[in-house]
């Protein structure tokens, strides 16, 4: 992405982020995870919620990265997503 990780921007320390980005910044991931939880036929838990795996596009809208050990749940169990085979 353009603009990179929030991880860059909250902890190089060169890059700022001003309130109001912040602000639309968690409501964009919180957007996100409702999105996740509740918008799909089934439920997706992200299990590895962390600054490095947000990333920013352009017009610094953030989307979330990094779906290595999401849990796809289904009546009440879960199922552990299946990501690429290391082989």
């Amino acid at each position: 992405m353009p603009n990179g990780s929030l991880d860059e921007w909250l902890y190089m320390g060169n890059k700022f982020l001003d309130i109001v980005q912040r602000l639309n910044i968690m409501i964009d991931v919180a957007c996100a995870l409702e999105y996740l939880h509740h918008g799909y036929s089934i439920p997706i838990v992200h299990c590895d919620l962390k600054p490095s795996n947000v990333l920013l596009d352009d017009d610094m809208v953030a989307r979330l990265s990094n779906f290595g050990v999401a849990k796809l749940l289904s009546d009440g169990e879960s199922i552990v997503s299946q990501g690429p085979s290391p082989h």
